[in-house]
């Protein structure tokens, strides 16, 4: 089943939260993804924003769909400047703080008067639907149901004042998803609703509104690497020449080796329509009704056609193939036709994604906005206990894979391959998923055979994105000031993977190169020896009095930071949670006026040359 639109609802107090959490429940049970993005940090939600406005504005521009607990006005005020065209915007709706009314702003043929409703019948409240075919036929014109699409929908607009204003129609009979409506009809009337896979001239749309019901299928094959551009132009190619509209396409299919084929899921994009991908044997099972069976093709992949065989697949025993392999120089193209438009349950397999996400260290302040997203739209999260406890309730029961610390490989192998099964996961990661975490791993992972402790060929093919979090040695210099104002590396103090030789010699190189050096993983129930030893590197080439910087549980509750020097820094302070940040020889440390801040008003940070220029300006 296709997923529904992702909803992030917007809420400005704590007063408000428990008709926030309602209308999230409400979505969450229709099959939505949501977000609860709520102004200063409130229990329970996934995101903190300080600015209403902006924080609207922003949403927007990223095309979300909002529900915000804010008066019309609020939101009116904020997204105005941002109004261009009623194609492209996101559903818009705003609830009265009370519950009572749920008013769709914007964009309510996207989604946002179904929205609208669905709130209304949960909270007991008035929808205030204003569109006008809604309001009086109780239907959305341009908005038809799953399966259908309209031609020109863009050029619609003078055709479809003229319905909501009363002119009589004729209807297709085809359109059976009118019947319900209180349209004017009369057989020679001066519109026409029509269906029709056929392309119709773009003037026609002056008198007529035409919907294309769903049903084609595009069967492809293609080179390895083939340009985008090309495949698509070719798909248009062979529907041009067959009479068909690009808004019959419901579906791309191809076999499974194609799954991670960029240009495939270019032209599923160009058309609007998902991909699908079917086995070798699942091709060859269609053998009997290929129209072009290919003996090179079948000693190649396993099948006697990929085109013809994805389409066949694809429309089932009831369907049929409409258009036989078209081939051009890099690609192939047949097409298919369904006995039913495509709508919710597609056949085929969607190619699977892995987000490697880095979380931060731990506050919702500190996620960044995608991540945020992804999290909410995953199927899976796999990760460590503690990190996705982290997430706080984004980490429902149904969709954790919680593992144990230390089972790093079957984590990220376990993602991969869920992945590989068409599932969306997130790969849960505190700080950034690259610096010291499992980003590398799946790396690597990827880059070994499956009979050479690699994932399997399916967990290869996954669309893989890896989403940056702010690290630990960013949250522990910000929190001091700016420490890492100047060049600076980071060092880990673990030899479980690293023999220790080498770390030693990477501590003397980074003493030697007079780098800021953030030391991770310093210390363990075990292992207490190592920062001591870097200690001891350091404090031959840096004075003693070089400041030291050590935080612990960033963004938590229990998060605690201290400033040492090089010269007291005690080993007994520091714990597995503990980051450590030893500051270069031109490092220097000053109390602030703001006793909030640092330790007690302690900051630190690395000058990088302005001193020059400051004290020219003095001398002027």
């Amino acid at each position: 089943m296709e997923k529904l639109i992702p909803v992030t609802v917007v809420c400005p107090s704590a007063a408000a939260s428990g008709l926030a959490v309602s209308i999230r429940d409400a979505l969450k049970r229709a099959g939505h993804t949501v977000e609860l993005h709520g102004k200063g940090e409130i229990e329970g939600f996934d995101v903190a924003f300080a600015d209403s406005l902006a924080h609207l504005k922003w949403l927007f521009a990223e095309r979300r769909a909002i529900v915000a607990l804010y008066a019309s006005g609020i939101i009116i005020r904020a997204l105005a400047p941002l109004l261009d065209s009623k194609f492209d915007e996101p559903p818009v709706l705003a609830v009265a703080r009370d519950g009572s009314s749920v008013v769709p702003l914007l964009g309510g043929h996207h989604g946002a008067n179904d929205l609208a409703r669905l709130l209304a019948e949960v909270l007991k409240a008035h929808a205030a639907v204003t569109t006008a075919g809604d309001c009086r036929y109780h239907l959305a014109l341009d908005n038809p149901p799953k399966g259908w699409k309209l031609q020109h929908a863009r050029k619609a607009a003078t055709v479809m004042a003229r319905v909501v204003d009363g002119e009589a129609v004729s209807v297709s009979s085809d359109l059976d998803w009118l019947d319900g409506s209180d349209l004017a009809r009369a057989d020679q009337a001066p519109i026409n609703l029509q269906a029709s896979f056929a392309p119709v001239p773009e003037e026609s749309a002056a008198t007529s509104l035409t919907y294309s019901p769903q049903k084609l299928v595009v069967g492809v094959g293609c080179e390895r690497g083939v340009a985008a551009a090309d495949l698509i132009g070719h798909i248009e190619m062979v529907l041009a020449n067959n009479s068909l509209a690009p808004e019959a396409i419901g579906l791309l299919a191809s076999i499974d080796v194609k799954m991670d084929e960029a240009a495939i899921h270019a032209a599923a994009a160009h058309f609007g329509v998902p991909a699908r991908f079917f086995t070798a044997e699942e091709l060859e099972a269609q053998k009997d009704r290929l129209k072009t069976p290919s003996e090179v093709v079948f000693a190649e992949v396993g099948c006697h056609g990929v085109a013809e065989g994805a389409a066949l697949a694809a429309v089932g025993a009831e369907g049929a193939l409409l258009v036989a392999k078209v081939k051009s120089d890099k690609a192939t193209c047949a097409i298919g036709l369904s006995p039913r438009p495509f709508a919710d349950l597609l056949p085929g397999k969607k190619r699977g994604s892995l987000a490697v996400i880095g979380i931060g260290p731990g506050t919702p302040y500190w996620r960044t906005p995608q991540a945020t997203s992804i999290i909410a739209q995953a199927e899976k999260l796999v990760g460590y206990k503690f990190y996705l406890d982290l997430l706080g309730p984004m980490a429902d029961d149904e969709r954790r894979c919680d593992f144990p610390m230390g089972s790093e490989k079957d984590r990220c192998r376990y993602a991969l391959e869920e992945a590989g099964k068409g599932h969306d996961v997130a790969l849960i990661c505190s700080g950034d998923g690259g610096i010291y975490a499992m980003g590398a791993l799946v790396m690597e992972l990827l880059d070994r055979d499956a009979d050479n402790g690699g994932v399997s060929n399916d967990a290869k093919r996954v669309a893989l994105i890896h989403v940056p979090g702010i690290s630990a040695l960013q949250a522990a210099s910000a929190r001091f000031g700016a420490l890492l104002g100047h060049d600076f590396c980071t060092i880990s103090l673990s030899d479980l993977l690293t023999p220790w030789e080498t770390i030693e010699q990477r501590v003397r190189a980074a003493t030697d190169g007079d780098f800021v050096i953030a030391f991770y993983n310093p210390v363990s129930m075990k292992r207490r020896t190592q920062l001591l030893r870097a200690k001891e590197i350091l404090l031959t080439q840096r004075p003693g009095s070089t400041p030291v910087l050590l935080a612990s549980n960033l963004g938590r509750p229990d998060e605690e930071l201290k400033i040492r020097t090089l010269e007291t820094l005690d080993i007994e302070e520091v714990d597995m949670l503990t980051v450590v940040l030893v500051g270069s020889s031109q490092s220097r440390a000053l109390r602030s006026g703001d006793r909030s801040v640092g330790d007690d008003g302690w900051m630190a940070y690395t000058p990088r040359g302005y001193a020059k220029r400051i004290d020219g300006e003095n001398r002027e």
